[in-house]
């Protein structure tokens, strides 16, 4: 067999290895998320672009980089997987930019408070520092019993987590004392 070959059946191999991975660690997270005390971290849905057109203003939708019709059936989706897994979200705070409080909105899964602590600091838009330490520290604060749910922009959660997340991507943490361990990351597809 020529290297190559092997080479494929030996990638091959390893991504469907990775699919029990995957299944078994979704599955912990929703058990997880189910049991209460937690906070997700969300980005906001799909929303083609990057950062935000000249002359955006916070207070008006039209100047800003908004949800696609995909985004929006993402939102709608995430939040009917939030409720068909049983899991209990008591507070639900979204950042000020309009496809962020569409996303949360459209989840469907409780009022929701705007926020400026989870307003995003993209291209000098925001305090990077303040707006992190004021996260962490609602996140610290959060006891439950149901979760938090925190609609917000990759930076910011790159900035809590120090990793990246994809449009609509849910990153689970458990508060503790100091800090927040990642319990784990959920994306569930459109519908």
């Amino acid at each position: 067999m020529s290297p190559l070959r092997i080479l494929i059946l030996y990638m091959l191999s390893g991504l469907i290895c990775l699919v029990p991975l995957t299944a078994q660690a979704n599955t912990a997270t929703w058990q997880a998320l189910q049991e209460g005390g937690l906070v997700i971290l969300m980005r906001h849905s799909l929303a083609p672009g990057i950062g935000d057109p000249p002359g955006f203003v916070l207070e008006a939708c039209e100047t800003q980089r908004n949800l696609s019709s995909e985004g929006r059936a993402h939102a709608v989706a995430a939040g009917q997987a939030l409720r068909e897994q049983g899991v209990t979200i008591d507070a639900v705070y979204s950042s000020q930019w309009c496809r962020a409080l569409d996303t949360a909105e459209l989840m469907a899964v409780g009022p929701v408070m705007s926020a400026p602590w989870l307003n995003s600091f993209f291209r000098g838009r925001g305090d990077q520092v303040a707006i992190t330490q004021a996260a962490r520290e609602r996140m610290a604060g959060w006891q439950g019993p149901g979760n938090l749910l925190l609609v917000t922009h990759q930076v910011n959660i790159t900035a809590l987590t120090g990793g990246g997340v994809s449009s609509g991507e849910m990153v689970v943490v458990r508060p503790q004392e100091e800090g927040f361990t990642v319990v784990g990351r959920l994306n569930v597809p459109s519908r």
